[in-house]
């Protein structure tokens, strides 16, 4: 079993080499233009049925098996140290175990039982730390409990969500016990208690910090995590808003935006190749990407960042490739590309890795024109727009992305009373970034799966986010997050071809896509703080737009040009089939995972 996945990776790399092969040799052969026949074309009524087919088939992939869509919402809310509940059971019984879900705050709670209400004896200590909110736990006794009386005593201000008592039959009915009006909200939803604790029916990785954040804003309490830009987690709260702080509630916004990346990249495939085989495969290959999948079904902000990045590229390109006749022509894309810049970065300062690309592209354009029109007699023109360029660009990603910053922070300030324009408010802002940078500056706590930039370009080294063994026999269910290794390794190599492309033969698209993905990955080299692969989803958009160049190339030079397109897709599709389970986190038989998914010796599947 051990030695079939072996087989895989060589036979992945195999296939890559030889569709890459026939573009070897018309990169080789021809002469500049490469693309000759990739123009710029509007979208048809074919691209926008193609479109919405291949987002209705990922969402309803996307969405299913998400996260439960109901959990315990009411919580007693323990509000000081020494606060207890007190629960009457309608007899004594023999207790087996009991299961609790966690709400908001830390602490402990001191399970005790009593057999006349008056001697109490302690049995458990509750944990709830940070790394606990809104989970089902079980808590098996070593030995039957006998009890007429629980209760249930706080260290501190913390919440719960629900408690269940077991005996040796099952669970014990609420309609068993009595207890106060302020107890009631431990039992009033019996219903919800599940068979076992999952990532189904609670949080998981860092949700732990971003939904729970994205539920504080919800009920104005000051956020914990403040270790990022509000905005993300702003967005989270939504789905809270709209199905409630429930895993499917906190989970649907991210999932959301990770549908709405597939339109967004079918636009910038086909505005920058023009061509509707190019630029249905190149979505179908994001689509099936193993990072975009896994990434944007977690409540966390990696997947805004990445969807702010997108639009910041497409409206980029756009202005680049707008005529300077008219002002509104290139202002408009030019605008737009600031405000998703300035909704970025108040989600994820990563973006302003995006926007350093974008300031290459910005100054390269501004010189490659001042060159042209200069040439041509028109110097006081040039000078002219640039003027107009420099102001409207200094509002559009200078003060228009401050202000979104800036209002991102009212639920901060709504948290503590104050208003946007006090000092106050301005100095939550102003001490907030100081605590982001040095608290990122000192991660660098060890981690069983963080990793390197150099294993990310490889796919070495997965994230795995869920691990849960069920029996015996092995059958365990997991995922985690990675790429695709058809894109991971396809993609580097189309990437090596774009350097060349850029460098030697001054291909423009080339350089666009080597530019976004440099800004993405460069960074990191030299960063020490701890790091995981999913600090690689943002350059998987420019991998992708480095095979989609490949494969124009192909298009444009080979009469047998469909194969390699289509079996790269394809391939794309099967790989995404087989590693399904550890992307959902289905149960499976441990010889699967044997036999088919630990292809390199640190996959943890």
């Amino acid at each position: 079993m051990e030695m079939l996945t072996v087989v895989f990776p060589i036979v992945i790399v195999a296939f890559i080499l030889l569709v890459f092969s026939s573009y070897i040799f018309v990169l080789f052969r021809s002469k500049e233009p490469l693309l000759e026949g990739a123009k710029t074309k509007s979208m048809s009524r074919k691209d926008g049925i193609a479109v919405l087919v291949i987002t209705a088939i990922y969402a309803i992939t996307a969405f299913t098996g998400l996260g439960d869509t109901t959990a315990p919402e009411t919580f007693c809310k323990f509000k000081a140290k020494g606060e207890y509940a007190l629960i009457e059971l309608d007899d004594t019984y023999e207790l087996t175990s009991i299961m609790y879900y966690t709400g908001l705050y830390t602490g402990n709670y001191y399970f005790q039982v009593s057999e006349d209400g008056e001697e109490f004896e302690d049995i458990v200590t509750l944990e709830q730390k940070h790394s606990d909110l809104f989970k089902w736990f079980v808590v098996e006794f070593e030995e039957t409990i006998t009890a007429k009386y629980v209760r249930l005593i706080s260290d501190q201000q913390i919440w719960m969500g629900e408690l269940a008592l077991f005996d040796e039959g099952g669970i014990l009915p609420a309609d068993y016990f009595s207890y106060g009006d302020g107890t009631r909200t431990l039992f009033d939803e019996q219903e919800l208690v599940p068979e076992k604790p999952t990532y189904l029916n609670g949080m998981y990785f860092d949700e732990i910090y971003h939904g729970r954040t994205a539920f504080e804003n919800v009920k104005n309490i000051y956020p914990y995590e403040v270790s990022h830009p509000p905005l993300g987690k702003l967005l989270i709260s939504i789905g809270i808003r709209a199905f409630g702080m429930t895993p499917f509630g906190w989970r649907f916004i991210g999932t959301l935006f990770g549908v709405l990346m597939l339109p967004i990249l079918y636009t910038l495939l086909k505005k920058m190749f023009g061509t509707f085989i190019i630029s249905v495969c190149g979505t179908l290959i994001f689509a099936f990407d193993f990072m975009h999948f896994v990434q944007t079904r977690i409540a966390t902000i990696d997947t805004y960042a990445v969807f702010f990045i997108l639009l910041m590229y497409l409206f980029m390109y756009i202005y680049l490739n707008s005529s300077r006749r008219r002002m509104r022509s290139y202002l408009v894309p030019l605008a737009l590309c600031g405000v998703s810049f300035g909704l970025g970065v108040a989600c994820k300062w990563t973006c302003f890795y995006a926007g350093a690309g974008l300031a290459v592209m910005w100054l390269y354009d501004r010189i490659y024109r001042g060159v042209r029109l200069c040439r041509a007699g028109r110097r006081q023109m040039f000078v002219r727009e640039t003027i107009i360029i420099v102001l409207w660009s200094i509002l559009f990603f200078v003060v228009v992305p401050f202000v979104i910053y800036y209002l991102s922070y009212i639920p901060y300030g709504e948290a503590k009373g104050y208003g946007v324009f006090s000092r106050e408010y301005f100095n939550i802002v102003k001490d907030n970034q100081t605590f982001m940078f040095s608290y990122h500056q000192g991660v660098h706590s060890e981690h069983p799966y963080s990793s390197r930039f150099y294993e990310w370009i490889l796919d070495l080294r997965p994230i795995l986010y869920y691990l849960r063994y069920y029996d015996e026999s092995g059958t365990y269910a997991s995922f985690g997050a990675f790429v695709n290794p058809l894109l991971c390794w396809g993609g580097l190599l189309a990437m090596l071809f774009m350097i060349y492309l850029a460098i030697f033969r001054r291909d423009k698209k080339a350089a666009f896509i080597v530019v976004g993905y440099l800004a993405q990955l460069a960074p990191w080299f030299f960063i020490t703080r701890t790091t995981f692969a999913y600090h690689y989803f943002p350059s998987t958009v420019f991998l992708v737009l480095a095979l989609a160049h490949v494969f124009s190339t192909i298009r444009c030079n080979l009469t047998h040009w469909k194969w390699p397109i289509i079996s790269f897709t394809v391939v794309s599709l099967v790989l995404f089939i087989v590693f399904y389970p550890v992307l959902t986190g289905i149960t499976i038989p441990r010889w699967y995972g044997d036999a088919f998914l630990e292809w390199l010796p640190r996959w943890p599947f």
